[in-house]
């Protein structure tokens, strides 16, 4: 036995791990590459490492099986030049490179080249940005294949170096996975991008940061908008049909919107009628993107994608698919505790709810860290049956709503459960679950129908309405500590109160005869009708735990920037709020210190851009900086981005004993914006006529005379309208 099990160990070398499973349902995991052998003495097992580390289990393992090793991303090959990279990976249709500064760098370049780029190409300056230690950039909308990035340091007068450029390649890009109701005969690319991983023909890409969100614009097919919520606003009238990719850079707070469609989640992504084809994608750029305070509302929505960002203290759902939506896709998303509430909501209403007849929808690779209530799939107004998948997210020690569903009809398969304290997925109101292949570690009440069943035990653990039907295969439960309640009770052991029907195989039909004790209704078979469903190949549920907390697992890049491990011991079976994990959140501050190209906002022609025209990192010159302007508002200095309006009949205004006919008028439409390396003072001159009043930074500012003087700190800044005023120049000059 000896030499088969060490046989089976050196054939096994792919497949990563080890697996025993013991009597009490606890599994122990061994690295293979590690291994010398697994010998079995009667009922006593030894385990023994290369390290010559031995286990001894008397009497303990029911099963020894290999699975899968949670995989980690491939290293690219690094050449450095002027700029040393120091990690370099691709990820799912994205690659990003980490470098640290070099000394007298005033700005860098950033090219990527592969597949679809046969040479070298300049991706968008906000893709660049700077951490404090290091400097980062990432590429988005990349086609899966191999690619190559290359860093070139900016040196201020354009002096090129000796020591050259820096390159990373052997970047492995990988496709996100698509399989779900999402994508189920809706072939043309759900959001902003097509099935292959690029934009659109015409997409147009906004860069979305704290400093700019009010002011961000977008030109679409009706127009230009200026603000995040006014963009998406203009989708509403039905008459705008551009593609939009929306992309977050660090954090973003409820303060720095323009304004919120909704009063009770944020964000409003709203079509003029029920399933309006927006083609809009929400998606967070780097590891750290992060939606603090606020959520989103979708309703007559069709084509829209959320992906790669944290949300945290939501003011109610985390994501609302409210009302006559299809076709919306939800993945790699964090979502950590929402507002604090009373009771229930201790932690936060709604994770992520789909509801009022939203219909194909996928929502995968998500991770729900201690959430109170996760998933709602339906209210109770639904006609029902509206087509959802659920699969590869991880209820990270959430409690309830894995999902709890209504009517519709849902796919839930390879998720993992680990650490839920109360009840994994629950059906009401005559809903069909498919649950298939899921991972249960520890999880209170995996599966259950309104009273009947484990729900039946007591006064009802979940819910009063009349119950749904569970179809059950290939789900696995462990460290279950021999309690029932981590069982669920099949229709094979109980024929009237049951939690679900155990299938023999993946396409048995659950017979018409299986109904729930209350309401009286029977399993849907939507799974094994092929007009009703979407190919798709499951994982094995036993390589389910290493699969979702890899590399290309649940949640943002790398699993984000906001890390906490629960202690099982404690956290598996408690559901009020970690006071850790709040802590932690409410403490939170991206460690983003600046971005290249965040004056524009505007996505370019380079990678991952649209058709908006961006532009190349400006290095900020020395010494002092002067700007006016001509008739039509074109600004003399290309340091400063203005919109606006020029005229030559407004006055003169007197600068350093030189006279100027020449003005920006300032409107309510007026802005200007510029981002500083250093802190200088501004100097503003308005009309000899004239007293000085204008905002900065959104604070108004006045003098009793014609000038205004501040001094500014780093980063950007932006000037508006207080009152009616004629800008004749700005001066910026070093502060000793």
């Amino acid at each position: 036995m000896v030499a088969l099990l060490t046989t089976m160990i050196i054939g096994a070398q792919g497949v990563h791990q080890v697996q025993l499973t013991l009597k009490s349902g606890d599994v122990k995991l061994y690295d293979v590459d590690q291994l010398k052998s697994i010998e079995y003495m009667g009922d006593r097992v030894a385990v023994t490492q290369q390290q010559t580390i031995q286990d001894i289990y008397d009497a303990l393992v029911t099963k020894v099986s290999f699975i899968k090793k949670q995989e980690g991303g491939q290293d690219a090959v690094i050449d450095n030049g002027c700029a040393e990279i120091f990690e370099a990976r691709g990820w799912q249709e994205s690659a990003y490179v980490k470098w640290h500064e070099t000394t007298g760098a005033v700005g860098y370049h950033v090219f990527i080249k592969g597949e679809e780029y046969e040479q070298w190409t300049k991706i968008d300056p906000q893709l660049i940005r700077n951490y404090g230690t290091y400097l980062r950039a990432d590429v988005v909308g990349l086609r899966p294949g191999r690619y190559a990035m290359k860093v070139e340091p900016v040196f201020v007068g354009d002096v090129t170096p000796t020591c050259g450029a820096s390159f990373a390649s052997e970047m492995v890009v990988r496709a996100y996975d698509r399989s779900g109701f999402a994508h189920f005969n809706y072939d043309k690319g759900v959001g902003a991008y097509n099935n292959d991983g690029t934009l659109k023909s015409n997409a147009v890409v906004i860069y979305v940061t704290s400093a700019n969100a009010k002011t961000v614009k977008a030109r679409l097919s009706s127009g230009e908008f200026t603000g995040l919520q006014a963009i998406v606003n203009a989708y509403q009238k039905g008459n705008v049909t551009t593609p939009l990719a929306v992309r977050f850079i660090g954090t973003i707070k409820a303060a720095d919107v323009d304004s919120f469609g909704s009063s009770e989640e944020g964000i409003q992504v709203k079509g003029k009628n029920a399933d309006s084809e927006l083609n809009i994608t929400f998606e967070g750029i780097g590891d750290d993107a992060t939606i603090h305070g606020f959520g989103f509302l979708v309703r007559n929505s069709k084509s829209v994608e959320f992906r790669n960002f944290a949300v945290m203290r939501c003011m109610d759902d985390g994501i609302s698919l409210d009302t006559d939506n299809s076709n919306v896709w939800l993945h790699n998303i964090d979502v950590f505790y929402g507002k604090h509430g009373s009771g229930d909501h201790a932690k936060g209403d709604g994770a992520i709810d789909v509801k009022s007849d939203s219909k194909y929808v996928t929502l995968s690779y998500c991770r729900f860290w201690d959430t109170g209530k996760s998933n709602m799939f339906g209210m109770k107004s639904e006609s029902g049956p509206n087509y959802i998948t659920y699969h590869h997210n991880w209820f990270d020690h959430s409690d309830s709503r894995h999902p709890r569903i209504r009517t519709m009809s849902v796919h839930a398969y390879n998720n993992y459960f680990d650490g839920n304290s109360k009840y994994g997925i629950g059906v009401t109101s005559g809903a069909s679950c498919f649950a298939e292949n899921n991972y249960f570690r520890h999880a209170h009440d995996p599966l259950l129908s309104s009273k009947q069943g484990t729900d039946a035990r007591g006064s009802g653990t979940f819910s009063g309405e009349d119950g749904g039907i569970i179809k059950s295969f290939g789900n696995l439960y462990r460290e279950t500590g021999g309690s029932s309640y981590y069982q669920p009770i099949t229709w094979q052991q109980n024929n009237t109160s049951f939690d679900c029907y155990e299938a023999t195989t993946r396409d048995e039909q659950v017979p018409a005869s299986v109904k729930t004790l209350a309401g009286g209704t029977s399993y849907h078979n939507f799974d094994t009708d092929p007009s009703l469903m979407y190919t798709y190949t499951p994982d094995a549920a036993q390589d389910v735990p290493a699969i979702v907390t890899g590399y290309y697992g649940a949640g943002r890049l790398n699993h984000g920037d906001c890390q906490f491990a629960f202690n099982n011991a404690v956290d598996d079976t408690a559901y009020d709020v970690n006071a850790a994990l709040e802590s932690l959140i409410d403490g939170y501050k991206t460690a983003l210190v600046g971005i290249y190209g965040e004056d524009s906002g505007q996505g370019g022609d380079e990678p991952g851009g649209g058709d908006q025209g961006g532009g190349e990192v400006t290095p900020q010159p020395e010494g002092t900086i002067f700007c006016t302007f001509d008739k039509s508002g074109t600004p003399s200095n290309d340091f400063f981005t203005v919109v606006g309006n020029g005229s030559n009949s407004k006055g003169t205004a007197t600068i350093d004993g030189e006279t100027y006919d020449t003005c920006l008028k300032m409107e309510s439409s007026t802005n200007i914006t510029f981002t500083l390396a250093k802190t200088m003072l501004m100097t503003l001159y308005f009309g000899d006529q004239e007293t000085a009043s204008i905002k900065v930074d959104g604070v108004k500012k006045t003098s009793d005379n014609s000038t205004y003087s501040q001094t500014l700190d780093e980063g950007q800044h932006v000037l508006t309208k207080a009152d009616s005023r004629n800008l004749f120049g700005i001066k910026l000059e070093p502060v000793e």
